[in-house]
């Protein structure tokens, strides 16, 4: 294995997950807000499922997300 080349292969592909999960996030909690199931004070529970294909790898990573 490359370990140079897997490190900016992982990098590249966090970056992605990192970029479109904030997307996705941001454009839901505005969505909810201007229909009024929130109010923008909540604190939301988040959850990401992490998987590769190939390897036993079965991650939950939890968090809050105040709204403010």
């Amino acid at each position: 294995m490359n370990e140079e080349t897997f490190n900016m292969e992982l990098r590249k592909f966090l970056k992605k997950v990192g970029v479109t999960s904030q997307r996705e996030i941001e454009t839901a909690v505005r969505g909810a807000i201007d229909g009024g199931k929130l109010t923008g004070s909540e604190t939301l529970k988040a959850k990401v499922v992490l998987s590769v294909e190939g390897l036993d790898l079965n991650q939950e990573i939890t968090g809050d997300i105040s709204l403010g």
